[in-house]
């Protein structure tokens, strides 16, 4: 009731009476009297006139269950929000949600985590209220070998979110360089990147047999206004805040990236590769065109990229013009992440 009190509340063009949210949901005027008090502690702030009804005037940045479904269509991929206060990992969760059965699109988020993890065993710092920290699970009928692409899928969605919210935020603002500040991209394969520095990483898990998918767990985590960072990372990694000056709310991110994984991912899905979705990557893509620095086995050596292919491979050519395909391996792009 609550989520449904807010949305009707949040598309408002106006002031809405208790009696119309009454009548719309088919409760009485007490239970709607008790979810605006809930909203109010949560940290909505409301102007409230006799004879017309109630306006929130004010949202908090939090990432509930009705905060963030609220302001979902029904349309998007995201059919269910599962909120922790505090949890040691949305992929943990999402991956134990799934061994019990839990539907695909539940979309698993905390305001805090404990045992946050990036690639390679890495660990990922997620503190409380900064960033947003979130696990999408899938069930998708595709061959096991083309998981791996829904990785890029997710990319293109953070990517395409984070440019809409920032730019709707910073209209107006005259910071010299901001309009290119506000562009997101993606180092390959999944790397966020807004103004050459780090503000999201990317972990995808599997559960599979040869045949089929039983399930994917695609872990987000985006540093939104984060504003200290460990010293092991501080060269590399950044938030939208400090990149822009800009503190916007987090849920409008996480709606937004619905909305866009939803219509990248129906592409992935009706063709089962990238060929689709190529060219909308390699326009994010930060790589292409520059020179990196690839480690692959123990082989190092420096190439030029230029874009995926419909697997998601990154294609390069050296010195001498021979291409070759990147399938795995660090790959460094000249002049990003101290890469010179």
């Amino acid at each position: 009731m609550k989520t449904r009190s807010l949305k009707i509340l949040r598309n408002a063009e106006g002031y809405v009476s208790g009696q119309a949210i009454c009548e719309q949901l088919g409760v009485s005027r007490t239970a709607v009297w008790k979810v605006i008090n809930q909203l109010k502690e949560e940290g909505y702030e409301f102007d409230a006139v006799s004879n017309k009804g109630y306006r929130i005037v004010k949202y908090p940045d939090i990432l509930t269950q009705s905060e963030i479904e609220s302001q979902l269509s029904g349309g998007e991929i995201v059919k269910k929000v599962v909120y922790y206060d505090k949890t040691d990992s949305t992929n943990n969760r999402a991956k134990q949600a799934a061994e019990e059965g839990a539907s695909s699109g539940t979309l698993f988020i905390t305001e805090r985590q404990t045992g946050g993890r990036g690639r390679r065993g890495r660990s990922w710092v997620s503190p409380k209220g900064s960033g947003i920290w979130m696990t999408l699970l899938l069930r998708p009928d595709i061959r096991p070998d083309a998981a791996s692409m829904l990785t890029i899928v997710a990319a293109m969605a953070v990517a395409g979110a984070v440019s809409g919210v920032i730019g709707k935020d910073t209209v107006g603002v005259g910071a010299a360089g901001l309009e290119e500040q506000k562009k997101c991209f993606i180092k390959w394969p999944n790397d966020i990147v807004l103004g050459e520095k780090k503000i999201c990483g990317i972990l995808t898990e599997m559960s599979a047999e040869p045949e089929m998918i039983n399930y994917v767990a695609v872990g987000i985590g985006i540093n939104v206004n984060t504003e200290n960072f460990d010293e092991a990372i501080r060269d590399t990694a950044s938030s939208i805040f400090v990149q822009t000056g800009v503190r916007v709310k987090r849920s409008e991110i996480v709606a937004l990236f619905a909305r866009e994984f939803t219509r990248y991912y129906d592409s992935f899905i009706s063709t089962g590769d990238l060929s689709l979705l190529m060219d909308d990557y390699n326009k994010m893509l930060i790589n292409a065109g520059r020179t990196v620095r690839i480690e692959n086995g123990g082989n190092v050596y420096t190439a030029k990229a230029v874009g995926i292919d419909s697997c998601g491979r990154l294609a390069v050519k050296d010195e001498n013009g021979a291409a070759s395909k990147i399938i795995a391996g660090e790959v460094s792009v000249r002049g990003l992440y101290g890469y010179v």
